[in-house]
């Protein structure tokens, strides 16, 4: 499992930097990835990112000065701020998408569709067992 999601992550990480967004370490991606579409406190991305909060925040910092990400106010919580991705932030999205649409493209062709089903399926039973409190998508 390891080698399939390095060379993955290798692969998505490339088409990001090519597209221009070089300037991002894959520590900074990972927890890009798990910022929500309307924002995500910094304590849930560290626990996304299963890192200590001051990591967190100094990544948060970084891409905050790189312009990838800001913090804004939490609607829920006057106290607490939520980080969001910028607009530069959300422009990479797609080219990180198209390259793993790619490499499920060749999954697929590789293993056949029964087994790319299957292997969804497994890997989401592996990970809700790892935590319980993810959300899978409802056709797995």
């Amino acid at each position: 499992m390891f080698i399939s999601y390095r060379a993955a992550e290798d692969r998505i990480f490339a088409a990001v930097a090519e597209a221009g967004y070089g300037d991002v370490t894959r520590a900074q991606a990972r927890l890009l990835a798990g910022i929500d579409p309307g924002g995500t406190r910094l304590v849930v991305l560290a626990q996304r990112a299963r890192i200590a909060k001051q990591t967190a925040l100094s990544l948060v910092n970084a891409l905050e000065s790189a312009g990838y990400a800001e913090r804004v106010p939490d609607p829920t919580d006057g106290r607490a701020r939520l980080i969001r991705l910028t607009a530069r932030g959300q422009s990479g999205l797609p080219h990180a998408r198209a390259e793993e649409a790619r490499i499920e493209t060749e999954w697929e062709a590789q293993l056949g569709p029964r087994r790319m089903r299957a292997l969804r399926k497994a890997l989401w039973e592996l990970a809700l067992l790892a935590d319980p409190e993810l959300q899978p998508p409802t056709d797995p």
